[in-house]
């Protein structure tokens, strides 16, 4: 793997009715790299501007404006620089939290919602700063785009698999989405090889779309154990297959290994939109790769990689 492949999805956005050739190409990208790079997405620039300003915004808060709405128990407000180590990494042994800070938002509930009443995990209300008032939309409005594109190309990953369009929708009725704004500060001159912003590891639900202020820095491994770079574009996201969707398709479509290492100097900015089905869904694996998973509820497999991977989840937390 020399780079990453490019995929024009415009037939898939615009919803036409002949887009299985879209969908070979992707299946073809995540069995042989597991990434690609996504153009004619449809996703307007002023609504990936406008993500980022708020992003920009809200990270230069006050950390004490910030710490008024650190993560609750649904895995939702900001994360502080530090307080996440991937434990559960699968690539590495990685002992280092990551050098970043995030706002987190998950799916959009009310607070009258069955699943919040009932107290299921993460299934709670978003925190959004007071401090910013055209905050909360301009993320919502970015998500909701991230979610309207992120259907589509499941059903055009169903057709390049040679499933029908609609193959995988139960699932995702009431999909399980995260959106995560990070800061990555300048990557220390003087850090230990065992530093990163992001540790090396795979992500844990089915799709990640990521998009990348012009800094860089994001890197994925090839089959080499080599990195290359995932060059940032203002006009493309970068997607990758997550582990749950390796699992489903019998190891066919690949969960690789990535990284970030902002090495530029100055801060790096990017917004990683998370697209998994419902907690409920259970994942049995379609025989058409070569390994074999046992059959994983998806909420179960995310619970226990979150109740390691992040400090307020802790016991330790959970009792001060």
């Amino acid at each position: 793997m020399s780079g990453i492949p490019v995929v024009d999805v415009a037939a898939v956005a615009a919803s036409q009715p002949e887009f299985a050739p879209t969908g070979r190409a992707i299946v073809s990208a995540l069995e042989t790299v597991g990434f690609f790079c996504i153009v004619g997405h449809g996703v307007a620039d002023a609504i990936r501007r406008r993500a980022f300003e708020a992003s920009r915004s809200f990270h230069a808060l006050p950390l004490e404006a910030k710490m008024a709405m650190k993560q609750n128990a649904a895995h939702r407000g900001y994360m502080p620089f530090s307080t996440s180590t991937i434990v559960t990494s699968t690539v590495d042994r990685v002992r280092r939290p990551n050098q970043s800070e995030s706002f987190m938002m998950m799916h959009e509930l009310a607070a009258d919602d069955p699943d919040v009443l009932a107290g299921k995990p993460l299934q709670g209300l978003n925190q959004w700063p007071r401090e910013l008032p055209g905050f909360k939309a301009a993320v919502l409005a970015y998500n909701a785009a991230l979610e309207q594109l992120s259907r589509r190309l499941v059903q055009a990953i169903a057709v390049g698999l040679e499933l029908e369009a609609d193959w995988f929708d139960t699932a995702f009725q009431r999909p399980t989405t995260f959106l995560r704004m990070l800061h990555y500060p300048p990557h220390p001159a003087d850090a230990p090889g065992d530093l990163f912003g992001s540790a090396p590891h795979t992500d844990y639900g089915f799709i990640t779309l990521v998009a990348q202020d012009g800094v860089g820095g994001l890197e994925v491994r090839n089959r080499d154990g080599g990195w290359i770079p995932a060059e940032p574009s203002s006009d493309a996201f970068v997607v990758n297959a997550a582990d749950i969707l390796m699992r489903w398709t019998g190891g066919r479509l690949v969960s690789t290994p990535h990284r970030v290492i902002n090495r530029s100097g100055t801060d790096r900015y990017s917004i990683a939109y998370f697209h998994d089905p419902s907690m409920d869904t259970v994942i049995t694996p379609l025989p058409m790769g070569a390994r074999r998973f046992p059959p994983v509820r998806y909420g179960d497999y995310l619970m226990e990689r979150l109740d390691k991977n992040y400090d307020y989840r802790q016991p330790t937390a959970q009792s001060a």
